[in-house]
């Protein structure tokens, strides 16, 4: 269900990386939620850093939205950067397996799996 990769480069250059990877795949950087600073800004010691990338391919997503209107709120797709016991991971949820659980369609199927093939290519190259 989980794509998750270790990356041996500082948080913020794999971060930098990685919204390079999205461009460059012909997506989108919709927002990036810093939810370390979020945490700490509320007073909570949270000592790791993360950042969730909302990344979107209007294609792709207006053909989901065709399909099934409901699927709005499975989208965009997120990828993670984030520090773990001082390991800079980068991990996003698999669209595939993600969206079978919300929908039998075979058209978005072929969409979802488009899709993830996509966004690992990313995390791969931002690693």
């Amino acid at each position: 269900m989980y794509y998750i990769v270790d990356s041996p480069k500082p948080f913020a250059e794999a971060a930098a990386d990685l919204q390079a990877a999205v461009i460059r795949h012909g997506f989108g950087v919709l927002h990036v939620h810093d939810l370390g600073a979020t945490l700490r800004s509320k007073g909570i010691a949270f000592a790791e850093q993360c950042q969730v990338f909302e990344v979107c391919n209007p294609v792709q997503a207006a053909s989901v939205l065709a399909t099934d209107m409901r699927l709005n709120m499975a989208l965009p797709c997120r990828i993670s950067v984030y520090t773990e016991k001082g390991r800079t991971r980068i991990g996003l949820i698999r669209p595939v397996p993600m969206l079978a659980t919300l929908s039998t369609d075979v058209d978005l199927a072929e969409i979802a799996a488009e899709v993830e093939t996509k966004v690992i290519r990313m995390v791969d190259e931002a690693k």
